[in-house]
């Protein structure tokens, strides 16, 4: 997922004469949504040793999380033998299998405490030309050390710090969920706005409702494939509720879209709903594979290549989801800025972009460690147990009301809008 600052669509009428104008303009407007990726990475490469280079340096930040993110599978699937010497990480009644949860929960705090004081440091810049920018862009070596430096000191902490860090996480981990599924939420509406604008619908008006069908037909086809592969009998209720009330979802969601005071069209239903499906699928994924209602996941299990596959991928979409969610802080403003930008404004929040990679640092460590650093994971596997099944499962009913929430709003604040001024 790529989230983007939004691009107004105008549908101005033009005079008759102005009319090759006017769909020049409109051609440039939908171009802008794809070619500002290309703009950024341009610009980003030529300035690279211009100066502080803002876009450029959240690349950098994400190799960094990346890195972090290797650092701690690493200790936890093949780190037992190195921190097995370090006397002060034995936990657990001298059990070795917490040695590699702690090293994640350790390699998590350091990366967690440099952004945070990355946040600490660069919160509230608003121009290019603060000396806060060059901090956040450049000084890379210092930056380095500083990220080495307090993950050396986070391994001479004592246990139970790092005990108590990894239920803070929980709660850090949790708001992060809670911030990546309103962003999610609120580009699917913005495309959703995009479409719906009278230029896109009579240029693209075939293909709008092509993908509409497509995604809502293809969120109800992933619901009869989690009653087939995870409901295999009646035994499995667990299973049979999380994937009915999916479906129940998703037809609300639909209702309330396709009512008469919304208007909002199939596509946002369409893409929440396959949406809240990966969620829901993601969730029985996540069931112990001892279950005899995830024979799909113990299959997956027991081919290696599917598993490292599954796995390499899942810490692609952690670093991804960390840098989609943090590039842009107005995705999660509800109400548009006054006043337009000015050239010498900063391209995105920089102390909201930290403190959304601090909170990622959180997130990793609990999916790493199943959200109980008490229980074993096997190598190769990530977020596993009944702990990230119900954490899963309550972001998909949580993203479903949000979704829901966000479009009865505007509706809502109207009516009550209207009553005041007539009582007045």
């Amino acid at each position: 997922m790529t989230l983007g600052s939004g691009v107004d669509m105008e549908a101005g009428g033009a005079a008759a004469g102005a009319g090759g104008a006017a769909a020049a303009g409109s051609s440039d407007d939908e171009g802008r949504c794809g070619g500002r990726f290309v703009e950024d990475w341009c610009c980003a490469c030529a300035g690279f040793f211009a100066g502080p280079n803002p876009m450029m340096a959240r690349y950098l930040y994400a190799l960094i999380f990346l890195v972090t993110n290797l650092l701690a599978w690493t200790l936890r699937d093949y780190g037992n033998s190195a921190l097995d010497e370090l006397q002060r990480l034995k936990v657990c009644q001298g059990a070795r299998y917490c040695l590699g949860a702690e090293g994640v929960l350790r390699v998590s705090l350091g990366c967690f405490l440099f952004f945070f004081v990355m946040f600490l440091s660069t919160v509230n810049t608003r121009k290019v030309h603060e000396c806060r920018n060059s901090w956040h862009s450049e000084w890379w070596p210092a930056k380095v050390v500083l990220w080495l430096g307090l993950t050396a000191v986070t391994f001479l902490a004592p246990s139970p710090l790092v005990q108590l860090y990894g239920k803070v996480a929980h709660f850090g981990a949790g708001a992060f969920l809670v911030i990546q599924l309103i962003s999610v939420t609120r580009f699917i509406m913005w495309l959703n706005d995009c479409c719906q604008s009278e230029i896109t619908r009579k240029r693209c008006h075939l293909q709008i409702q092509v993908v509409s069908i497509v995604t809502y037909v293809g969120s109800l086809l992933g619901i009869v494939l989690m009653y087939v592969w995870y409901a295999p009998s009646l035994a499995c209720k667990l299973n049979i509720l999380f994937i009915t009330v999916t479906l129940v979802l998703v037809q609300l969601m639909t209702f309330v879209s396709m009512s008469s005071k919304v208007k909002a069209g199939y596509l946002a239903p369409g893409l929440m709903g396959i949406y809240v499906v990966f969620l829901c699928w993601s969730a029985i994924r996540s069931e112990p594979h001892t279950e005899i209602c995830n024979k799909k996941a113990a299959v997956a299990t027991s081919a290696d290549w599917v598993n490292i596959a599954s796995f390499v991928i899942a810490v692609i979409v952690i670093v991804a989801a960390t840098f989609s969610t943090g590039i842009d802080s107005k995705c999660l403003q509800f109400k548009k800025a006054e006043g337009e930008s000015e050239e010498d404004d900063i391209p995105y929040g920089f102390g909201f972009f930290h403190l959304v990679f601090a909170m990622g640092a959180m997130y990793f460590a609990m999916i790493f460690v199943g959200w109980n650093a008490n229980q074993t994971m096997e190598k190769w596997t990530i977020d596993v147990g009944w702990a990230s099944t119900w954490v899963r499962i309550g972001n998909e009913w949580l993203a479903a009301i949000v979704y829901i929430w966000m479009m009865i709003a505007p509706i809502i604040w109207k009516t009550r809008q209207v009553g005041s001024s007539a009582e007045t």
